[in-house]
């Protein structure tokens, strides 16, 4: 007689009782797996920190078994959103700057920067559609980045919490630049945060004593990575998160202490940077790169300069404003996008986040008055702080071809696709009739 595999309960997981999640996690199918060791190997990178593993092509082996495992997965369905449309859409708009690039070479051979992206997103939400393995794959992405805010805090702690030119680095890849270790930091600590909310009345103190560590100890990465665009962003992420009741005294003194605090920890050579901003000779090379940006945009309206041509055409027409021995790319995502791929693709682009904030925020308000306290009311009440701090920080660098908003927009889908389904699987194991009852507000249940 065949015995039963014992269902693992999802309070389980809420209580980090690792030996179900990993005795579910088992039992997962190799599409799953494969899923989650990609973000594993990308966002760890073990293959680049000890060179010995470094023998195969380890995340293509990732991708490729997520690929096939799909085709064996029988819960693998395809989930619909808009936002499918509008990346492929954004993508098509790229292969067409491509083409007609002052350098089409330059933008070819660069392609994989965009196209990895997509063909992750769309693994992501197709893969990861159950609350359970959400929440195993939003653990990898906490474990790995907090790997990194954990040793990386101490490093700044054990320098005296000194200055460096070079701030703090990540190990080789997306977050080895302290700027965009530092917009790591910003889309992480508000999913974190949320997190170790929800999870407190469940788990014991140590548990949640180390949960809390991990936003506090991404904050001070943040504060130590030298970054004025970073730092800006999470004085903004903070403000927001206290919106509403930042002029009740108790709030007000709670922030300012905060910041204080903060300002306090602050090296003095940071500072100084505050202080000569806008004078200073990298400001002033922004500057320029903001300035010409839109006089690319305004003359190449329609399909840009090219993809991945922003320096060459820089370097060739704008040499005469070159404070360095060699162009950069422009330090705005959306002068990025922009420049390279004209003003349909950055309305594409504005669009995207300007939809996913919205969204967010309307389920977020549907659940509150239906649902209540949940796992996913808690994630939806913070994803719109990590995508502010996203693009608050993305004003002072070139990071629209990292993982940053992709994965963002990859984690909304699987949330809205996973409350979906459990709402529509309510309503018809009660069987209600219209007029009673009601889940999500019937236009939150159509597609994204």
């Amino acid at each position: 007689m065949i015995k039963k595999r014992r269902e693992v309960d999802i309070q389980s997981f809420y209580r980090l009782h690792i030996g179900e999640m990993w005795r579910y996690f088992k039992a997962e199918s190799l599409a799953f797996w494969a899923i989650c060791a990609y973000f594993f190997l990308e966002y760890v990178r073990p293959q680049s920190i000890y060179p010995v593993l470094d023998v195969l092509p380890w995340t293509q082996l990732a991708v490729l078994g997520a690929f096939f495992g799909c085709f064996l997965d029988k819960s693998v369905k395809w989930v619909p959103s808009s936002l499918n449309f509008w990346m492929i859409l954004f993508f098509t708009a790229l292969l067409l700057s491509s083409a007609f690039a002052y350098w089409p070479s330059s933008s070819f051979e660069r392609l994989e920067n965009f196209y990895t992206w997509l063909i992750i997103y769309f693994l992501i939400i197709n893969i990861v559609n159950t609350e359970k393995r959400f929440f195993i794959f939003l653990c990898i992405f906490f474990l790995a980045t907090f790997k990194l805010s954990l040793s990386l805090s101490i490093t700044w702690a054990k320098r005296g919490f000194a200055f460096t030119d070079w701030g703090l680095s990540g190990p080789p890849g997306f977050f080895q630049n302290s700027g965009e270790l530092a917009i790591q930091m910003l889309v992480f600590w508000p999913l974190a945060w949320a997190f170790a909310l929800y999870l407190k009345p469940h788990v014991t103190r140590v548990k949640y004593f180390i949960l809390l560590m991990m936003p506090f100890t991404a904050m001070m990465v943040v504060l130590g990575a030298s970054s004025r665009g970073a730092q800006l962003a999470l004085l903004v992420q903070l403000l927001v998160l206290n919106a509403r009741s930042i002029f009740k005294p108790r709030v007000l003194i709670s922030c300012a202490l905060v910041v204080a605090a903060l300002w306090m920890i602050l090296p003095q050579e940071q500072k100084d940077r505050f202080q000569v901003a806008g004078d200073d000779r990298t400001s002033i090379q922004r500057l320029l790169y903001w300035e010409h940006g839109i006089d690319m945009m305004n003359e190449h309206p329609a399909l840009g300069v090219g993809y991945f041509n922003y320096i060459p055409y820089y370097e060739k027409v704008y040499h005469q404003d070159m404070l360095y021995d060699f162009a950069e790319l422009p330090h705005n995502i959306f002068i990025q996008v922009g420049a390279d791929l004209g003003y349909p693709a950055l309305f594409m682009y504005l669009f995207m986040i300007i939809y996913a904030l919205s969204k967010t925020r309307s389920i977020r308000n549907s659940l509150n008055e239906q649902v209540g306290r949940s796992f996913f009311t808690f994630i939806f009440s913070y994803l719109n702080l990590s995508l502010i701090g996203f693009v608050m920080a993305g004003q002072f660098v070139s990071v629209v071809y990292y993982p940053f908003l992709w994965i963002h927009f990859a984690l909304f889908v699987c949330c809205y696709h996973i409350v979906s389904s459990q709402v529509l699987q309510k309503s018809r194991r009660f069987k209600r009739p219209r007029s009673e009852g009601k889940g999500l507000k019937d236009r939150e249940l159509r597609r994204v």
